[in-house]
């Protein structure tokens, strides 16, 4: 930890320098568990930005921001002023891309009714984006279904669950999309493990991307259940190792460090 402590202060110090980069204050501050300092690194990005593309990128850094304290109501503030800003432009496919990190921001906060109403925002935002082809179409029905499997097993609605799960795969088989068979394994273990069946959670799960930290703490909630400490650790260890601003991260890395402090 001591290496990033070292970049945060750098990055601090930068960021109060003329002409430095605010943002990669704001990330380094955050990585080091220090949000509040963070957003007002990112709160200066957003107000001196010339560019609308500088703008959208720190809006959406400051919303993943407040998902590394769980708070999807700040996080809903940013990401819904650059899903406004796309959406008036006639972007509709990134507007689509921003509106489901939100929602993914706010199922993970346990905001369940308002991750719906987000993702549902990014299905049908991205089917609006003129000239789609089939390929796109089965793409954004493909993450609505993912995500509606998501949010009925966070309702506890097993059978709901299940119907969205294989409505995905059902998709999936088309073969238009093979770059997201990855997340397939990803959805089945975050289904199974909500419905409380973590062996078959964590069969599933050792075959989604192991790079990745939200997957890689969820591999060590399911070592914890099953009672393999040893295990359960050296996942959380890889989770709280994450140094990605994102909203995998923004989950995985602080709850893993909590966890190592407190599981022996």
């Amino acid at each position: 930890m001591l290496a990033l402590w070292l970049l945060a202060a750098l990055a601090q110090q930068q960021g109060q320098d003329s002409g430095a980069d605010p943002l990669r204050a704001g990330v380094a501050l955050d990585l080091e568990g220090r949000g509040a300092e963070a957003r007002k690194y990112f709160a200066r990005a957003i107000q001196s930005a010339k560019q609308p593309s500088a703008k959208l990128k720190a809006q959406r850094a400051m919303a993943i921001s407040y998902a590394f304290e769980g708070d999807c109501r700040g996080a809903e503030k940013y990401d819904r002023a650059a899903y406004e800003f796309l959406i008036e432009a006639g972007d509709f496919s990134n507007a689509g891309e921003v509106a489901d990190e939100l929602g993914r921001i706010c199922l993970e906060a346990g905001a369940v009714d308002n991750a719906y109403e987000w993702y549902r925002k990014g299905h049908d935002a991205g089917l609006m984006q003129e000239n789609l082809p089939d390929a796109r179409k089965d793409l954004w029905n493909f993450r609505w279904a993912h995500a509606r499997a998501r949010i009925a097993a966070r309702r506890g609605k097993a059978d709901e669950a299940a119907k969205y799960v294989a409505a995905a795969k059902s998709i999936l088989a088309k073969a238009t999309n093979p770059d997201q068979e990855v997340y397939f394994p990803y959805l089945a273990g975050y289904v199974a493990f909500y419905a409380g069946n973590y062996s078959a959670a964590l069969a599933q799960l050792r075959e989604a991307s192991q790079s990745d930290p939200f997957i890689q703490y969820l591999i060590a909630q399911c070592y914890e259940k099953l009672g393999d400490v040893e295990n359960a650790r050296a996942w959380y260890g890889k989770a709280a190792g994450a140094s990605v601003h994102s909203v995998p991260a923004a989950f995985a890395r602080p709850f893993s460090a909590r966890k190592l402090q407190q599981i022996h």
